[in-house]
């Protein structure tokens, strides 16, 4: 914990110089309560089985609805940037995610539950891109540090809000867990629209749609896009697959009680926002590449051996090296968001992040469907393949300054 301090003073008085910690503050803030409330549900899946009587592949289900509802609204957020602005999007993706929550904590059947959960997908996904593209637009010396913070701030809540939920679910259920959040989501939709300001807007392009398809497409292209697109997308299936059965594979198959697996769940992201923190700083002064390539090789070795886990200090060990995988998380953003050509920024960003979490949205149903065959162990072992996968394509990944040099800019 104290080195997670001293790599947040770091990040911060670098931050600091930039003078517009209040926007960081803002956007930092609904992240937290958008990873956090996402990964709450992995944390009270054992309820909410019980509650619907369906059984690993029902739950993992709902959990890529989840993701794939955020998924889609990744390339419609997007080209909503670069035509309405980053405040309205980041306030309001905030205030109709605290509807969706109401309608996830009162759903009354299993089918219900569903759409609430692919509501709340989708009015988070709208946030995503314009998380992005603010932070790295307001700072432009250190967009690495600045998204780390960002995104470690999301690690915070996805550690402290299912361990509060794994803590308390026995005794005021999950609804009312879930219900609750309506309140942190519209507060904090009030301070982002006081706190983010009004960019420029392009709602006179004189480019068609297709010729703005076009030009997003050829953005897209570009090998150094393709190759960092297709390792993130690679390590997100793994991680995504991995922690929405975390929780459950610890209690149902290593015999932990729900407040220890709870407990190791919120470890995971403590760990996770230590290393965003620190990989963040690192890849702005020495590169992208090798942190990204140790990330993922770390990757291979604690997915491959959460089978192992046999007791809690083997398990903190393993759980806290699953965590480092979060640090691709800044460095990748920041290099693909500052590689891509302005006059698409933020229409190529969405639509590349709808291509990835849509594709990683069938994680949990993967390892789901494995786990009610008594797969559990072999859909760990698949996911380190995978993520050995992401971490040759890391070791060819060429510099920012390579990549902007064979990506030809496209105009609107």
């Amino acid at each position: 914990m104290a080195s997670v301090t001293t790599r947040a003073r770091v990040a911060i008085g670098r931050l600091r110089a930039d003078g517009r910690l209040s926007i960081l503050a803002a956007v930092a803030l609904g992240w937290l309560f958008v990873v956090g409330g996402r990964f709450l549900l992995p944390a009270v899946l054992p309820q909410v089985k019980t509650t619907f009587a369906v059984g690993n592949a029902g739950a993992g289900l709902a959990v890529s609805v989840v993701w794939g509802g955020y998924a889609l609204m990744q390339a419609p957020g997007g080209v909503l940037i670069d035509r309405v602005g980053e405040r309205l999007l980041l306030a309001g993706s905030l205030a109709i995610t605290g509807i969706a929550v109401l309608v996830v904590a009162a759903a009354p059947t299993y089918p219900v539950f569903l759409v609430g959960c692919g509501l709340f997908g989708l009015t988070t996904g709208l946030y995503g891109p314009a998380r992005g593209t603010t932070i790295s637009r307001s700072f432009p010396k250190n967009d690495g540090a600045a998204i780390g913070a960002t995104l470690a701030a999301g690690s915070v809540g996805s550690a402290v809000l299912p361990f509060l939920a794994g803590s308390l679910v026995g005794s005021v259920g999950w609804r009312l867990l879930l219900g609750v959040l309506v309140v942190p989501f519209v507060a904090v939709a009030v301070f982002a629209w006081r706190a983010v300001p009004v960019r420029e807007v392009f709602e006179e392009s004189t480019a068609t749609g297709s010729q703005l398809l076009a030009n997003v497409v050829a953005a897209v292209r570009t090998p150094a896009v393709a190759r960092a697109v297709a390792a993130v997308t690679l390590l997100l299936f793994a991680f995504q697959g991995l922690t929405a059965f975390l929780p459950t594979y610890l209690v149902e198959v290593k015999g932990f009680d729900q407040a220890t697996a709870t407990g190791l769940f919120a470890l995971l992201f403590l760990a996770g926002a230590g290393s965003q923190l620190l990989a963040g700083t690192v890849a702005d002064r020495i590169g992208e590449r090798w942190v990204l390539t140790v990330t993922a090789a770390v990757a291979v070795v604690s997915a491959a051996a959460v089978p192992f886990i046999d007791g809690v200090l083997v398990a903190v060990v393993v759980v806290s090296a699953v965590g480092t995988r979060l640090a691709m998380a800044p460095v990748s953003n920041a290099y693909v968001i500052d590689i891509l050509p302005p006059g698409v920024q933020g229409s190529a960003w969405g639509v590349l992040r709808t291509a990835f979490f849509l594709v990683s949205a069938g994680g949990s149903t993967f390892v789901g469907a494995f786990a009610d065959r008594g797969l559990f162990d072999e859909a760990f072992f698949v996911l380190a393949g995978l993520a050995g996968v992401a971490a040759l394509l890391y070791v060819r990944l060429p510099s920012r300054a390579a990549a902007k040099r064979t990506r030809g800019d496209v105009t609107r």
